[in-house]
């Protein structure tokens, strides 16, 4: 590891991901991944980025917007095919907090993510139309960063979607998997690690990081 080269990208650690939200969008053991965080940030990083997903309550991401549609119907929008979600990480609202429990001593930067109304940010580095920037790459070139490594909520949808462009980016990456959450079927799931492992994107554990 190197303190200064290497940095921990930790996905939306959010309530409104988790059974506290029961309401928002839970995420099947979306809890256990602050735990293993932590001890990621305890153990070799010395910086991270926390990425918040940050809502207006109107945003057409939410299927509330759409009238007739129902959460996760797949909708067209102008910059393609979009999963409608229930409401969650709406602006302000304590789902949409960073969750308390999680370590902030070395989190360098918090981005706020998806705060346009008409447009999804899945990515931590460009926003669903795929030619909207956040400026991340920029600030971590800027700091030196040269590999990324990624933990969080939720794989296939944000987690992944960071680690694809990271990659495409030009930065060397690792998903942590004991470390991400995961929603959906596990052939989406395989299917989409694949595609990474295909960009480059390497796929570790936290014992991989952490001393026995």
């Amino acid at each position: 590891m190197n303190a200064q080269e290497d940095l921990l990208l930790v996905v939306d650690p959010q309530p409104t991901f988790m059974a506290l939200c029961p309401d928002e969008l839970p995420v099947p053991g979306a809890e256990a991944v602050i735990p293993a965080i932590n001890r990621l940030l305890a153990g070799p990083f010395a910086r991270a980025v926390v990425t918040q997903d940050w809502h207006g309550p109107d945003h057409l991401s939410f299927a509330s917007q759409h009238p007739g549609r129902e959460p996760y119907e797949v909708l067209e929008m102008a910059y393609g095919p979009q999963v409608l979600w229930p409401d969650h990480a709406v602006q302000g609202s304590a789902g949409a907090a960073i969750h308390p429990d999680l370590d902030m001593s070395r989190v360098a930067l918090i981005l706020r993510k998806g705060m346009r109304r008409e447009i999804d940010s899945y990515s931590a580095f460009r926003e669903n139309d795929r030619t909207t920037g956040t400026g991340l790459a920029e600030w971590m070139r800027g700091i030196g960063v040269r590999r990324v490594f990624i933990a969080g909520i939720t794989r296939p949808y944000c987690v992944d979607w960071s680690a694809a462009d990271a990659a495409y980016l030009g930065f060397d990456v690792f998903v942590i998997e004991d470390a991400c959450a995961r929603l959906g079927p596990g052939q989406a799931l395989d299917e989409s690690k694949l595609a990474l492992e295909a960009q480059g994107v390497g796929f570790i554990t936290t014992a991989d990081l952490l001393p026995g």
